[in-house]
């Protein structure tokens, strides 16, 4: 296998507006996934490759563990031999025959806190902007979604897609190998879009969030979650070096500053449905991601905060809505 092929997502029976846009980043698509752009991805393709006998038989995608079964479960050893060789897998939990893949993050616990609150799925187009390889977008799937594009620009989360999506074979999902905001510069009116623990990444959080605004038709709806600190004002908190051992935090904003940046970039309708602690319960090291993870960042003596003395991680997930005009 040369790289990845998205030719089933392409040729799948989309609405032609869609299946235009499509086609319009399907250069830029290419180029992303060149091999040559990451010394590791040969070896992953060389992984996928050798899934190539196994089909599933059943999926289940509405369930808290993505599920697969095929007529092939004689053959888990050869099959995890394969997926491991994709490691880490941060998001999940996905399960192949009596193959269960436990994923860094337990990602179900997100999704419960979020899809009774949500706009339902049913019959939307979607875009997942880093959606890493495709967990939620199966999720999506499973509550009614008619099509969920996810980009993410990491070369080994669209690979673990791919794999996972050679058992489940579906035409109506696809993770492409692109940033955000290469589809800002180009965008499709989507009716729901989902931007998940990005914005606390972006040390433009502004530009961001306008250009998840630009993707959503009239009426359309943003889902977006990430990182906060608890105070009752306008404000934020801007990690001078690491937060929770994390080089790449650039901002964690108040609920309150989050929802006057998206007022600001033109949405209304801004409630904000969950917000929670992070803890080890839900996102900690397993044999599928055995290096570091959130009990490394959290400082030993006190969990309530960081390694650097920072309040320990709390996320929200806001709703807002784009005017109709």
């Amino acid at each position: 296998m040369k790289t990845l092929n998205f030719d089933k997502f392409y040729q799948a029976d989309h609405s032609t507006d869609l299946l235009a846009w499509l086609n319009s980043i399907a250069e830029t698509v290419e180029e992303q996934s060149n091999p040559k752009r990451h010394g590791h991805f040969p070896g992953w393709l060389e992984a996928l490759h050798a899934l190539s006998e196994y089909q599933a038989s059943s999926t289940k995608l509405n369930t808290d563990v993505v599920t697969v079964n095929s007529e092939y479960s004689i053959h888990t050893e050869q099959i995890k031999l394969a997926l491991m060789k994709l490691i880490p897998w941060r998001k999940g939990p996905f399960q192949i025959d009596d193959l269960f893949i436990d994923s860094e993050w337990r990602s179900n616990l997100k999704w419960s806190r979020i899809e009774n609150h949500i706009t339902p799925l049913s019959g939307r187009n979607v875009l997942d902007v880093g959606c890493g390889n495709g967990y939620y977008g199966y999720r999506m799937l499973g509550a009614g979604a008619k099509t969920v594009v996810g980009v993410d620009p990491g070369e080994l989360f669209c690979t673990q897609f791919a794999a996972i999506n050679h058992f489940i074979n579906t035409s109506r999902l696809s993770v492409l190998p692109l940033t955000g905001e290469m589809v800002f510069d180009n965008p499709f009116l989507f009716d729901t879009v989902f931007s998940m623990g990005v914005v606390s990444h972006r040390r433009d959080p502004l530009e961001h969030i306008a250009g998840l605004l630009s993707c959503l038709r009239p009426g359309g709806e943003l889902i977006l979650e990430t990182l906060v600190i608890e105070s009752t004002e306008a404000t934020s908190l801007v990690p001078k070096d690491r937060y929770a051992n994390m080089r790449n935090i650039w901002i964690l904003p108040s609920v309150l500053l989050l929802k006057d940046m998206l007022a600001q970039s033109g949405f209304c309708d801004i409630d904000c449905i969950d917000l929670c602690r992070t803890t080890t319960h839900e996102q900690r090291p397993t044999e599928w991601m055995p290096s570091f993870s959130l009990q490394n960042g959290l400082n030993p003596d006190d969990p309530t905060k960081t390694i650097e003395g920072y309040p320990g991680p709390t996320r929200c997930v806001v709703v807002a809505r784009k005017p109709m005009r």
